[in-house]
Order: C-alpha cells, then structure tokens, then sequence
C-alpha cells in the first residue's frame, strides 16, 4: 500500500502518522491497537444460510506468495496473527496466487488457528477431473479438512466446474460455493451465471476506482439472495496514487476514518449489497488499520458522495 504525507499544519493524524505510531508500538513491544476498541468488527449475514461473518478479511494475492524462510513468514504469521485477534475469519486464496495456499496453510497450522478461520479458495483450471484435483490440493495445501467456500475462478469453465461443486456441497466437502471475476469486461457472462444458477457468494472488483460492479452486479447479487465478496478494493493502489500527497479531509473523523484506506473501504462496505472485502496486505500495522475500516458507524449517502469527490480526477 502507498502512504499519504503528513499536513504540518494539520493536527489530525494521517495513515502515515498513524501507522508509524503502530510500528513504533509494536517495536516497544506493546500490542497493537485492536479493531474492537472502537466497537465490534462489522458482521453481515451469507443470505443462503443466515451465518454471520466478519465484513473485512483478508486476501492473499501477491501478498502470501512466498517462499519457506522465516523472514519471508514472519510478517504473515503475525499479519495472520493480528488478523484473528481482531476479530477477522475470512482468508481468500486461490491456486493462482502461487504458493500462498500453502503459506495459509502453514501458518494457520502453527498458530493453530483453522477453527478460527473461514477459508475460501478457488478451482482455476479446465476439466472436470483437472478441477477436481486441484481442489483437493488446495484442501491439502490449506491443511483445511474441508473448505468453507470454493469458488470458481474468473469463470474458467464454470459448468463443470459448479456441477462438481455441488456434489461436494452435498457430501460435506465444501460449505458455499461461487463464481469470480477482477474485470468488467467479464461482467456479461457474470451476470448470465448469477441469474441461471444457484450461488452461495460471488466476488468482484468494486472500489471507489471501479465502480461498475454497482451498476449490474451488486443489485442483482442482492435480488438473487448471493453474497459478495469484493476483491481490489484499492484498484491494486490507484487510489492511494490519486490521494498522495494530500492530507486527510477535516470530514474524514465525521466518517469515523483515521486513514485513507479507511475512507476507501468504508465506502465499499456501506454497499448493502457487500457481505465482505478481502484487502490484501504482508504489513501488520496495514492488516490492523484495514480491520478498524469495519468498525463503528458507517458512511450514509452524502458521506459516500463527499468520499467519491475526494479521489474523482
């Protein structure tokens, strides 16, 4: 994530002093600040089951892909760490993001933490049989004994791929299942599959930098009972190119903000239509300034609109 600088003539603390505050913290070794001193971690509910999960989690992308040395794993371990001491479940991963199912899975079971976590991966490869045994690696390498929610990824043949999910749905194998996609451009067939088949959760890119999802995807994602994951909640970091250099707005504490990443996924999470966002992150003082995005109250229409005039260029 990029940070903004510091306004010296502004007293509010901006992401860069409130992270720095965070590190230095942690270097004393105090704890860091918990999500939950100002209020409980949002939860919304999985339509098709009622199950309440945490509205922030945490993606892997990029993030998790990396080798076996302890100074690679450390910081993940006390992101992850940090993650459910604040109160986070959902971890998404996918079998295209390199090593990092392996690297959740590793870390989880050192710290012994898989009854805490809800995990969510996806099948990315064509074929039946090719899609079943990835899916198995992905459960071995997450060392989940089964998988909470199994998504097929960007679509990629999405029929075989939804008919075996079912099956596994019914032994017990996986708890939800649902389709992906990071682009518009697949919106179309997005949409074909929401309205003909029946989805536990879809993810897609939405942000205050992609805004097309709310358009088509979220309001029918609503009308047919399926939850929403959203991925690329900063639009991979051009939000925080567009506000550099800028300091905090005077409106950000109205909106219960401390950063810009807060302002950024507040907005999204005020969506109804948004179950949950997975902002990745290897940085625990980032995991920990994400999390308080899902506390306290969230922003109403103008306060949405005053947010989005802020990054429009």
């Amino acid at each position: 994530m990029c940070t903004v600088k510091d306004d010296p003539g502004d007293t509010r603390l901006s992401r860069r002093a409130v992270l720095a505050l965070m590190a230095a913290a942690a270097a004393a070794g105090a704890d860091l600040p918990r999500a939950g001193a100002t209020g409980a971690l949002l939860q919304r509910p999985i339509p098709s089951s009622g199950e309440s999960i945490p509205a922030v989690g945490l993606g892997t992308w990029r993030t998790f892909d990396v080798g076996t040395s302890a100074g690679a794993r450390d910081p993940l371990r006390e992101v992850l760490k940090q993650f459910v001491a604040l109160g986070g479940r959902v971890i998404d991963s996918s079998p295209m993001y390199g090593a990092a199912e392996t690297v959740v899975g590793d870390l989880a079971a050192e710290l012994k933490l898989h009854d805490k976590l809800f995990l969510a991966t996806k099948v990315w490869t064509s074929g039946r049989d090719a899609g079943i045994a990835q899916m198995e690696q992905s459960i071995r390498r997450m060392r989940a004994t089964r998988m909470d929610l199994m998504q097929v990824h960007n679509l990629v043949d999405w029929r075989a791929h939804l008919a075996t999910l079912r099956d596994w749905k019914t032994q017990g194998r996986i708890r939800y299942l649902g389709i992906t996609h990071y682009t518009a451009s697949g919106y179309d067939e997005l949409e074909r599959v929401l309205r003909s088949e029946p989805l536990d959760v879809v993810q897609v890119n939405y942000s205050l930098g992609e805004r097309e999802a709310e358009r088509r995807i979220l309001p029918l994602a609503r009308d047919r009972g399926v939850a929403v994951l959203v991925n690329r909640p900063f639009s991979e970091g051009n939000l925080f190119r567009r506000v550099r250099g800028q300091p905090l707005p005077a409106w950000a504490a109205d909106a219960g903000c401390e950063s810009w990443a807060q302002i950024f996924l507040k907005w999204i999470l005020a969506h109804p239509a948004v179950t949950c966002v997975i902002p990745a992150t290897s940085k625990p003082q980032h995991l920990v300034d994400n999390m308080r995005a899902g506390t306290g109250a969230l922003p109403d229409a103008a306060m949405r609109d005053r947010m989005a005039a802020a990054v429009a260029r």
